[in-house]
């Protein structure tokens, strides 16, 4: 008999859990829209590395009763984002390693998943592994994507504040100019000391 080929977005989960196989690959960043939608706004998605995966179904015995139906994945690649200091790209690394049940129906689901820690999910002939591999990398992406030292001086950009120097941009000869509130604060402190 010939091995069945499983096929990652129309995944007979069940057959494949029971069959302990394990199916990986790569699949484009680009190919992911809900994860690239998120990213750098001017990445090029096509130059970036592939993500890498990786499933494996899995039964676990229990005393009384059929085997639970496990799934076990890994998904890793690197993403750039825009940091949140200086806004340019910063690449950042996501591993994510996940178990997630099997269970017959959504009734089941819905009990399990509210009474314990455990991902569950309902068994279907036609699950779309790649759309959780994809919920699993969006929900593992950084709070605040942030370089450790941005590359560009992200201090120099900012107006730093010295009430005894003039602005730059200080224009106190010209009719029109406006009182620069913190020089008055400055000559308030000078007069108390």
């Amino acid at each position: 008999m010939k091995p069945r080929s499983f096929v990652p977005q129309k995944l007979d989960v069940g057959a494949f859990i029971d069959s302990g196989e394990v199916l990986e690959g790569d699949v484009p960043v680009a190919d992911l829209s809900r994860l690239a939608a998120g990213l750098f706004a001017q990445a090029d998605l096509a130059a970036l590395p592939a993500v890498q995966w990786r499933a494996q179904g899995r039964l676990v015995k229990q005393r009384v009763g059929q085997p639970q139906r496990w799934l076990d994945v890994e998904v890793k690649g690197v993403f750039p984002w825009e940091c949140q200091r200086c806004l340019h790209a910063v690449d950042l690394p996501i591993e994510v390693s996940r178990s997630v049940r099997f269970v017959d129906d959504e009734a089941a689901a819905a009990n399990l998943d509210a009474d314990s820690d455990d991902d569950v999910l309902a068994i279907s002939r036609q699950f779309d592994l790649l759309e959780l591999l994809e919920d699993e990398l969006i929900m593992a992406q950084p709070l605040v994507p942030r370089h450790e030292r941005c590359p560009t001086d992200v201090e120099r950009h900012m107006r730093s504040f010295d009430p005894d120097e003039p602005d730059a941009g200080d224009s106190s000869n010209s009719e029109n100019a406006k009182p620069n509130p913190f020089a008055a604060l400055a000559a308030l402190k000078k007069n108390q000391t």
